[in-house]
Formats: C-alpha cells, structure tokens, sequence
C-alpha cells in the first residue's frame, strides 16, 4: 500500500474528513472506505462540523441505515463528537492548527488525540497528522515504537 496523499487544510472540515476517514478506516479494508467516500461526503454533508455536531438522534438514525456509508453506530456518534471537540479547540487555541502544535511533539500530541477524540488510536492519529501535514516519525520508527510497548510507553504516561 502507498503512503496516504497529504493534504494541506484550509478550514476545520478538512480536518474533520481526515479524521473521520480514519476513524471508519480503524478494523475495515482502507479501500472500502475509499470506495464509499463520496457517499461519505454527502451524508455527513462535506464535513462541516458545525453542521455534523449537530445532527439530531433521528438524523443520526438515518445515518445507521444509510447505505452510502459504513453503517456503525459508534463510529457515526463517534464523528459527531470528534466534531463538537474540534469546534472546541479550533475556538480555545485560535485554530485547530495551532491546537495541534501544542503539545509538544508527535508521541503527546497522540496521547492528547486519544484522550480528547473517539475511536482515535495510535495509529488513526499517525494516519490523521500525516495526512494534514504535521511532523510525525517514519512509519517503520512509529510501527518499532508501539512494538516496543504502545503509545503510553512512548509518551511517559
């Protein structure tokens, strides 16, 4: 498999789609996931999180019975949260790209992606600042890291 295109966000729904693409890809076939995208896109209507953080249970629903999408209702919930804390620390840090630049590094900033976002591990958050163009290590240091014990003994916690 090919590394995953980087992207450059220009608005807060860039990040939430990379999110929200690794979430869905988290125990699922990327290419399934890349194959329904654009259904993606328009049920969860570009990514807007204002918009996504605030569907409604009935929306959300409809979304669980959505054939456009992945159908699980966690990751649906889980997409609606991850977009509430987005719109959260875009507003408390001045911009979500400064949020991301201040933890102090790759190994914390997974740590506090974890703790703040749902259905976020280790690897969705090296997928996700890859992908928006954060530093993060080379994927085989990365893999050789969370061999050695996981994310927590790479961050002290």
């Amino acid at each position: 498999m090919e590394a995953p295109q980087q992207i450059t966000p220009t608005k807060l729904a860039d990040y939430l789609e990379v999110l929200t693409k690794a979430v869905f890809e988290s125990g699922m076939s990327w290419r399934i996931i890349e194959a329904k995208w654009p259904g993606f896109l328009e049920a969860f209507s570009g990514f807007d999180p204002e918009t996504v953080a605030s569907l409604n249970p009935d929306e959300v629903d409809a979304l669980t019975s959505d054939t456009r999408i992945i159908r699980n209702r966690r990751k649906i919930e889980a997409t609606l949260h991850n977009a509430a804390t987005m719109i959260e620390l875009d507003r408390e840090f001045g911009g979500f790209k400064n949020y991301l630049r201040s933890t102090g590094g790759f190994w914390p900033q997974v740590a506090d992606m974890r703790k703040r976002f749902k259905h976020v591990g280790d690897f969705g958050a090296f997928y996700f600042l890859y992908v928006v163009g954060e530093p993060v290590p080379e994927h085989h240091e990365f893999r050789a890291k969370l061999l050695e014990g996981g994310s927590k003994a790479a961050t002290g916690a």
